[in-house]
């Protein structure tokens, strides 16, 4: 059966790739992508750059659909509600019930928020265009005084934006000692913080935030010593919570968003698959241990693995039974650098070796397990990047360690 209805859930660039993969797949059915934002998709790591700093027009951010994917249906600003996979139903907000043949899981993440005490206004996130057009007109102020909490890709993204910006009075909070010390090691991380400090910003490492105060908005960042922050904005940059809760009630395992199997099924159920950063799958490249990985290139991967196990399936034909194997990839540029990844450097931060270049200025780095590579993370200028790209074909070349 290639005719019938695909429905899929979020429409931001993991649906919409799922919807075009779909199609190259050989699906010639009914497609209809559900989305609780009221824009076609569009590109979401400009958002803490380029918009923020207006460079860049929503215009330029929009995504071109395929012309394969001219026919899709699309049901934007229409939150999916709730799903009853055994009668393969989704429910969108409102009570209207959609049936589906076979369904892709591509709802996302949305900003985890810090529930302390203190007003909420003047207090921002950064996941939509909302989001960074409201920030950036307070950025604009004269005199702002920010602090961002958390000092994560966001958080010294949105800082780097704010002094370029002209806002001479930035701190990052974060409770580790080093910013992006999680996902880069201790090495890169302290390069990172020496850079961001020789550009004007200020970093309050190994504390938390206790509350926020102000009357109608806030005025100051209450730290968890006691020291208060003066503050006009605040970022809140503490990670991402899974928009899984529409799946409540089958039987699912939604601890960490939407844990899938090797091909990327969901829950036992052949004509439900997962993708983008709301699936939680193992990545045959590495090991059997199912993570999420929040990088740009994961929606395009795992559409495209999905699409042919979820038309194959309704097809009735032989699922492919290779098993998922994506080769991660980010970058983020802060201030006048970038930082440019290939691979899974987290499972390598117990054996970190410099590959090139110096951390006191450029340096390419490769992270290790078992002294086997599994991640190569350049910070500096193009030069850099480019060796990091080099990499990329080792370790696309290295076998899975999963048959």
């Amino acid at each position: 059966m290639t005719t019938g209805r695909i429905v899929v859930a979020g429409a931001s660039m993991g649906g919409l790739r799922a919807a075009e993969q779909l199609r190259a797949a050989g699906w010639t059915g009914t497609i209809t992508v559900i989305g609780d934002e009221p824009h076609m998709p569009y590109n979401r790591p400009p958002l803490s750059k380029e918009v923020l700093a207006g460079k860049a027009p929503f215009e330029s951010l929009a995504f071109t659909p395929r012309a394969s994917a001219a026919d899709v249906g699309w049901r934007l600003g229409t939150p999916v509600a709730a799903a009853r996979l055994a009668e393969r139903v989704v429910v969108l907000d409102g009570g209207e019930e959609l049936p589906f043949d076979g369904l892709v899981v591509a709802t996302g993440m949305r900003p985890r928020r810090l529930r302390r005490a203190g007003p909420s206004a003047g207090r921002h996130t950064v996941r939509t265009l909302g989001d960074a057009e409201a920030l950036r007109a307070e950025l604009t102020r004269p005199g702002a005084r920010v602090v961002v909490i958390g000092a994560g890709f966001i958080g010294c993204e949105v800082a780097a934006t704010a002094v370029g910006l002209g806002v001479d009075d930035v701190t990052v909070v974060d409770p580790l000692p080093l910013p992006m010390v999680g996902p880069l090691g201790e090495l890169l991380a302290g390069a990172l913080r020496r850079r961001h400090e020789e550009r004007g910003v200020r970093f309050a490492l190994g504390t938390g935030v206790a509350g926020f105060e102000g009357e109608d908005r806030v005025t100051g960042v209450v730290l968890g010593d006691g020291t208060v922050l003066p503050a006009d904005v605040v970022v809140e940059s503490v990670g991402s919570v899974a928009n899984t809760e529409w799946l409540d009630g089958n039987g699912l395992d939604l601890s960490d968003g939407v844990l899938t199997d090797a091909l990327l099924r969901v829950g036992g159920w052949p004509y439900v698959v997962a993708v983008g950063d709301v699936a939680r799958f193992p990545n045959a490249r590495y090991d059997g241990v199912p993570r999420r990985v929040e990088h740009w290139s994961i929606p395009t991967d795992t559409a495209k693995h999905a699409a042919r196990v979820l038309v194959a399936h309704l097809g009735g034909d032989p699922v492919d039974l290779t098993p998922f194997a994506p080769l991660p990839t980010f970058w983020s540029d802060q201030h006048d650098f970038r930082l440019q990844s290939f691979g899974a450097p987290v499972l390598g931060l117990d054996d970190v070796r410099v590959l090139d270049g110096d951390p006191e200025g450029d340096v390419l780095v490769g992270y290790h397990r078992d002294d086997r590579l599994t991640g190569v993370v350049a910070l500096g200028g193009r030069a850099v990047a480019s060796g990091a790209a080099r990499y990329r074909a080792q370790l696309l070349k290295q076998p899975a360690l999963i048959a």
